[in-house]
């Protein structure tokens, strides 16, 4: 088969990273005319997209559901090679893991305890960490370098703390803007449900406007505030990098936000399954005859090998 753009596959990886309230996949591409002698890595991004996380969809239905986003883009189910998942919705889990053996033949890596990350965990208890906050700030880290803070803009909204050696400091989680949004709209008896977005005003002249322009600058007010202190606390010239479906919209108010990256939380799959990948020169891998998915021996359950010194 051949990928969009006129580069032929070999080998695809399809991640996916499970939130509470959206998934969000990619399918990543190694192409033909790379090194055939060199480690498999899959840096080109074909397609990626967003959908509605439901807990109480079947497994054939997010299968049939997955096929259909493939045939969109043209991509060969039976051309993925691997598949790697965030999840922070355990009850789907299981769901995922039949769909990737029923309709992909490939045993999933999910990102847990014991995979192996490349970044020590300074949590009291590490394994209480997101698998998503893990993989934001191994991708933050490796394309930004450290110190480094990631907001990510989810149901929760989550800053991780990344030390200029790489270890992950621990952060901070608060409501997100639409628990915020939703909460407004349910204890109050005459306020509208409202969009979220930049008003063009700060000082609204109907109701509409001056809930938007409390739900923006409000929470951009959260974000700004919270961001000032953990800079201060961390004490360096610190890196700070937005992602998740929010990121554009507050991340380019923000004083201290530099970098929008829809695509940090698949590039961090990507990531994490090559850093546990048992690759021979040319061979693909996949889980399902590899020992990776068995934990790791070491001191902290998401460390893994030393970080790079910057």
């Amino acid at each position: 088969m051949s990928a969009p753009h006129g580069h032929p596959a070999v080998a695809m990886l399809l991640v996916l990273d499970v939130g509470n309230t959206n998934t969000v996949l990619g399918v990543f591409a190694k192409t033909a005319n790379d090194d055939d002698l060199s480690p498999l890595r899959y840096e080109h991004l074909l397609a990626n997209w967003r959908v509605a996380t439901i807990a109480t969809q079947t497994v054939d239905e997010y299968g049939v559901l997955f096929r259909n986003l493939f045939a969109m883009e043209k991509i060969e189910v039976k051309g993925i090679g691997g598949i790697v998942i965030s999840s922070v919705v355990p009850p789907l889990d299981s769901t995922l893991r039949q769909v990737c053996e029923r309709y992909f033949h490939t045993k999933p890596l999910f990102i847990e305890p014991g995979v192996k990350t490349g970044m020590p965990v300074l949590y009291d208890n590490p394994a209480e960490v997101g698998a998503d906050r893990i993989v934001n700030s191994v991708a933050a880290f490796e394309k930004f370098g450290g110190p480094c803070v990631v907001v990510d803009f989810g149901t929760a909204t989550t800053f991780d703390c990344v030390s200029a050696k790489g270890e992950y400091q621990g952060g901070v989680i608060s409501p997100g803007i639409g628990i915020s949004a939703d909460a407004l709209f349910e204890k109050t008896a005459r306020l509208p449900r409202v969009d979220i977005r930049k008003p063009v005003r700060v000082i609204g002249s109907t109701t509409v406007g001056s809930l938007q322009s409390g739900l923006y600058y409000g929470y951009l007010g959260l974000v700004d505030g919270i961001l000032e202190r953990l800079l201060d606390e961390m004490g360096e010239e610190v890196t700070v990098i937005a992602t998740g479906g929010l990121a554009g919209l507050i991340g380019t108010g923000s004083k201290y936000i530099k970098h929008v990256d829809d695509l940090l939380t698949l590039e961090g799959l990507r990531i994490i399954w090559e850093r546990n990948t048992a690759t021979k020169p040319g061979r693909d891998f996949s889980p399902s005859n590899s020992s990776t998915a068995s934990p790791v021996p070491s001191a902290r359950p998401w460390s893994g090998r030393k970080p790079r010194s910057r």
